[in-house]
C-alpha cells in the first residue's frame, strides 16, 4: 500500500471528527467527506479504511499509543493495521512522529488485559463470558474483529446463482457461492458492484448470508399475506417478496419514514408489485391493529444492539451501554407481543436480532412462549432443510462470524395452534 502525506493528515482528522461517536460511524464519515470535498477517491478509500480498522481496534490501540491524540492514532492505525513500516512513513512525516512510532512499534508486543486485547467495553466482555465460557467468547471476539466479506443475494425472479457469477466474473469480479444460502455470493475484494448492471436491475442485492438465512426461516408462500414488522431498508423484504413471487400481499413497516424512503429505490430495482410499504407511529398503530389474526406470516427482525454485526459496524461497541441494552430489551418485549397479535391460527412468526447476547434473544423468547401458550415452538434446523439449506444450529437458529462465516444472528421460530 502507497501513502501520501496529506492521507495520514486527513485521517488524523477524521479520527478527530469521530472520537465522540455522536451518532453512526457511517453517517458521521460521510459527514467529514462532505466537508473535505478536495479528497479523491484513493484519499477517502484509505481514510475510510483506516477509520473502521481504528473503530475495530480502538481500545487495544488506545492503551498501546497510551494517548487519544488523534495524529498518534492514525500513525498507530496505518501500521498495526493497515500495515505500513515505519520506514515506509518516515519520508512522509516529521522526526519526532518517528521517533514516537518506533517507540509504539516496541510496545506492540506489551500484553494487555483480555478485554482490551479483544477489543470490547468491560461489561460487554463479562456478558459474553457468562453466556459462552471463556474459550467461546476468546473465539466470538476474534470473529467480530474480522473486516466483513462482501456477501450479495440473487433476485430468483429475475436471475439464477450461476447466471450471477458468470456475469460477475466477465466483470472482473470474482463472486463464489455462499456456504448456506442457495440465494447467495460471496465477492472478493471490493468492487463498485452498485455500478454493475446486475445491481443496477435489481438482479442482486447487498444482503449478508446470515440476513438471507432468516428471510428463508420465514418460508412465505404465494398468496399469503405477510408483514415485515420492522423492515428498515428492506433487504428481508425483499427477499420475502421474491420468495413469494411477486404474489400475494407483504406488508412492509417501520417507524421511520427515512428507512422507507431507502426501501423505494431499491423496491423499483426489484420488479415486485406485492410489497406495500407502511410508515407507523408505533407498534399500536391503527395500520398495525387493523390487521390482527389476518396475517399468515410475521417477521420480527427486532431493533437491538447489533453486536452481531460489529465486522460490519465497530462503532456499536463503543456507542451502546447496558442501559441502552435494557431499553432495547423492553422495546422487543413490546414490539414481539403486537406483531403476535397479528398471526392467524395456524400462522407463523419469526423474531430474529442481529445480536449475539441472550438477553434479546433466547430470554426474549422464553418470556413470550411463557406469555403466549397459544404459541409453539418449530425446530428452525427443520426449516432450514425444507429450504434445502443444511444448518443446524439447534432448534433456533445462532450464527456467529467464527463458526458460520457470516454476521451474528438469533431467529426463533413459533406458530400459533388456536
Amino acid at each position: 500500500m502507497s501513502v501520501r502525506p496529506n492521507q495520514i493528515t486527513a485521517l488524523a482528522d477524521a479520527i478527530a471528527a469521530l472520537q465522540t461517536l455522536t451518532g453512526p460511524a457511517d453517517a458521521l464519515l460521510r459527514q467529514f467527506f462532505r466537508a473535505h470535498p478536495e479528497a479523491g477517491r484513493a484519499d477517502r478509500a484509505f481514510v475510510a479504511e483506516g477509520i473502521f480498522a481504528w473503530l475495530r481496534r480502538r481500545r487495544s490501540l488506545e492503551a498501546l499509543a497510551d494517548t487519544t491524540s488523534p495524529r498518534a492514532l492514525a500513525l498507530a492505525v496505518a501500521t498495526r493495521e493497515l500495515g505500513l513500516s515505519v520506514r515506509e512513513l518516515e519520508p512522509l512525516i516529521s522526526e519526532r512522529d518517528a521517533l514516537w512510532l518506533r517507540a509504539f512499534k516496541a510496545r506492540l508486543a506489551t500484553p494487555l488485559p483480555p478485554a482490551v486485547a479483544a477489543d470490547l467495553p468491560d461489561w460487554l466482555w463479562e456478558r459474553l463470558g457468562t453466556a459462552y465460557g471463556d474459550a467461546e467468547r476468546t473465539a466470538l471476539a476474534q470473529g467480530l474483529l474480522a473486516a466483513a466479506p462482501l456477501d450479495l443475494r440473487i433476485n430468483p425472479l429475475k436471475t439464477t446463482r450461476d447466471a450471477a457469477r458468470a456475469a460477475l466474473a466477465a466483470a472482473g469480479i470474482d463472486a463464489r457461492p455462499t456456504a448456506h444460502s442457495p440465494l447467495g455470493l460471496r465477492v472478493a475484494g471490493r468492487p463498485a458492484i452498485n455500478e454493475h448492471p446486475l445491481f443496477l436491475d435489481g438482479s442482486i442485492e447487498v444482503q449478508d448470508e446470515g440476513s438471507q438465512l432468516v428471510g428463508l426461516l420465514l418460508a412465505p408462500k404465494r398468496n399469503e399475506m405477510v408483514v415485515d414488522f420492522c423492515a428498515g431498508a428492506g433487504g428481508k423484504t425483499l427477499l420475502l417478496g421474491a420468495l413469494m413471487r411477486s404474489q400475494g400481499r407483504l406488508y412492509a413497516f417501520d417507524v421511520s419514514e427515512k428507512r422507507l424512503a431507502n426501501l423505494k429505490p431499491r423496491l423499483a430495482r426489484s420488479g415486485l408489485s406485492n410489497v406495500h410499504t407502511q410508515l407507523i407511529a408505533h407498534e399500536r398503530d391503527a395500520k398495525v391493529k387493523r390487521l390482527a389474526g389476518k396475517i399468515d406470516r410475521v417477521l420480527v427482525d427486532a431493533p437491538c444492539t447489533g453486536f452481531g454485526t460489529l465486522r460490519r459496524n465497530p462503532d456499536l461497541k463503543w456507542r451502546q451501554t447496558e442501559r441502552d441494552l435494557a431499553e432495547l430489551v423492553l422495546k422487543q418485549q413490546t414490539i414481539l407481543r403486537a406483531a403476535a397479535a397479528l398471526v392467524k391460527p395456524g400462522g407463523r412468526l419469526v423474531y430474529a436480532t442481529c445480536s449475539v447476547l441472550p438477553d434479546e434473544n433466547e430470554a426474549q423468547m422464553a418470556t413470550f412462549v411463557a406469555e403466549h401458550p397459544e404459541f409453539a415452538a418449530v425446530d428452525a434446523a427443520a426449516e432450514l432443510a425444507r429450504a434445502g439449506v443444511a444448518l443446524d444450529t439447534g432448534p433456533t437458529l445462532r450464527l456467529a462470524p467464527h463458526r458460520h462465516g457470516c454476521d451474528g444472528f438469533f431467529a426463533a421460530v413459533v406458530e400459533r395452534r388456536a
